[in-house]
Formats: C-alpha cells, structure tokens, sequence
C-alpha cells in the first residue's frame, strides 16, 4: 500500500485464496493495471493467515483504519475463492462493494478435510500451518454472519469450467446480485484481466 496515496482517494483490497499470497497471478496482474491505469487508487493486497479468525482479525483492523477516518475513503473490495467469503463478510459488516471471483461458499464444509496437515502455500512461501477444530467453528461462526438476503453490493465473476468449486452454489447463495457466468474456464479464472476496468467502474464509480 503506498504511503503516498492521498487518504481521500479510493482503496482497493483485493484478497486472496487459501492457502495463496499476494503473488498469485490475478493480483499481480490487477496491481500492475492499476499502477498503470488508475495510478490515484491505492492497492492493498495483504498476506491473509489460513487461521480464518487470525485473518479477519487483521482484516477487521485495517478496514476500521480507513472507516474511521474522519473523512473515510471509498472502499472495495475483490476476493478470489476463499477471498470471495471473506470479502463477503467484510462487505456486510462494512457496507462495502464487493467483487467475487469464483468465490467460496460455506467453506467450513471444506475445512476438516485438512485437519491435522501440514499445509504450505501454493506459491513456495516458506511457512507451514496447521489447521485445528477451532478453526471449524470460527468458519462457522463467520458464516453465521452473512444474512439472507444479502446487504451489500456484489457482482460475482464465475466459471463453469471451476474444478475446485460449484459455481452453481454461487449463483445461488448471490442470486439478485449481479452475476456474470461464463461457460468453461477454471478456478483460477481465465481472462480475468478482461474485467479490470469494469470492476473499477463497479466498486467506486457508483459509491
């Protein structure tokens, strides 16, 4: 995050899946447009824990950072995968805008399969974790917090082809959000550059 950036000017926080970083593709790929296109938004891509209560911990911090501010800042927000569910929680807590890429759906399902691993980022970072039951039940008690219907602003980017999730969950846990679904793909989600400036227009230009 620049230090630079006027703290009037919109900041976009993009996070990341599990078990990713801040070096994956997409989000390098959305910092290098945004540096280039949009020099005046602010990039914030912090490293988020696999320990979800860790994570919205620190998430929780710096969202109460910019929304505190006498004068606060437009804020959105992009989540991949297990970053979709977290900035869905942020944006109801927060009001805030938000843009899923092939977002995670009720991931507390997903998690007790890793108990007791030893798991590593996918991207080579030299850490190691170990997820515990208490860990379950902090998903869970973070999926309880997304109402039905939902309250925020989201647009979810989805791809049938997704070999890691359903997409069709998704349709159906942001059905009457806006929704683009497109036939084939991946999880990683192909093309997603071609996006760029409509999530920008989405996240700020109507706040």
């Amino acid at each position: 995050m620049s230090q630079s950036q006027s703290k009037f000017e919109p900041v976009l926080i993009y996070l990341h899946g599990f078990l990713s970083s801040p070096q994956s593709f997409k989000c390098q790929q959305m910092r290098a447009w945004l540096a280039d296109s949009h020099p005046r938004i602010t990039f914030c891509a912090p490293q988020l824990s696999p320990h979800p209560g860790i994570a919205m911990e620190a998430l929780s911090a710096l969202l109460q950072r910019y929304t505190t501010q006498q004068a606060p800042v437009p804020i959105g927000l992009v989540g991949s995968s297990m970053g979709g569910f977290m900035a869905t929680v942020l944006g109801e807590r927060y009001r805030l805008p938000a843009v899923l890429v092939n977002p995670a759906v009720q991931p507390a399902r997903f998690m007790p399969a890793y108990l007791g691993q030893t798991l590593r980022p996918y991207s080579g970072e030299e850490r190691e974790y170990r997820l515990t039951r208490a860990d379950v039940d902090t998903m869970e008690e973070l999926e309880g917090e997304i109402p039905a219907p939902l309250q925020g602003r989201y647009w979810l980017l989805a791809q049938r082809g997704d070999e890691t999730l359903d997409c069709r969950e998704a349709e159906a846990f942001y059905r009457g959000q806006r929704q683009t679904i497109e036939e084939g793909g991946d999880h990683s989600f192909q093309g997603f550059e071609r996006y760029h400036q409509a999530i920008i227009d989405f996240l700020f230009n109507q706040q």
